[in-house]
């Protein structure tokens, strides 16, 4: 596991330290992890979305790889 420092500002510092106190996460560190995992899965919920509406708005390509690759130019 590596060490990383990231300036933060006051506000952030505020919460992390609220988070703590909740009993949220033991330290920092945890509380840190924790956002990063959170938004690491909101990204690929964001991802599958994304990908959801494409198959709606018909921008994706169906049907056997060899007829499709025959019809592009």
């Amino acid at each position: 596991m590596s060490t990383i420092s990231v300036p933060i500002p006051h506000n952030l510092e505020t919460f992390i330290n609220e988070m703590i106190a909740r009993g949220a996460a033991p330290n920092k560190a945890e509380v840190v992890r924790q956002a990063l995992v959170r938004y690491a899965e909101d990204q690929a919920v964001e991802e599958v979305m994304r990908s959801m509406r494409e198959v709606e708005e018909g921008k994706i390509l169906t049907g056997d790889l060899d007829e499709l690759a025959a019809r592009m130019p």
